[in-house]
């Protein structure tokens, strides 16, 4: 007998874990983390003032400052993106693709893309749309959670 699965953490962790595997295996021939990936993604549509970087990629990895300024250096070190300093302070700091990045995010892309219509390809659209509102709700509410906690 088959039951529909209920709705709660471990559903969403277990799909979250494997999609995230499945685009892990295919940027690793790039040499890429995780963490890497996203931030040239947060980098495509072009230069981010590395404040606003560092944020982005803290509230989706929910990982401290210093992890994401070490991502950035990485990129940095592997002529992907290139941090071009502000008039008075690094957080006014533009990071953007160097040609490399941007070929390297090409590719990145197509992966995402690839495993998108593998994973979601055959999923009804108001299906897909119901659980995109749903898991934006959860997230929505989880952060707001988050950011009540005294740190």
């Amino acid at each position: 007998m088959s039951t529909t699965p209920t709705l709660n953490g471990q559903v969403i962790g277990q799909a979250h874990y494997a999609t995230r595997s499945l685009l892990e295996r295919a940027v690793a021939p790039l040499g890429l983390s995780f963490g890497q990936v996203l931030a040239l993604n947060v980098l495509a549509d072009g230069a981010v003032d590395r404040a606003r970087l560092v944020h982005r990629i803290t509230g989706t990895l929910k990982i401290d400052e210093s992890a994401v300024h070490e991502v950035i250096d990485q990129l940095v070190d592997a002529d992907l993106v290139q941090v071009d300093e502000g008039p008075s302070t690094s957080a006014e700091a533009q990071v953007r693709l160097t040609d490399n990045g941007h070929a390297t995010q090409r590719r990145v892309s197509a992966a995402v893309a690839d495993i998108t219509a593998r994973l979601y390809g055959d999923i009804p659209a108001d299906e897909a749309s119901a659980a995109a509102r749903v898991l934006t709700l959860i997230t929505q509410r989880a952060n707001a959670e988050l950011a009540a906690i005294p740190t």
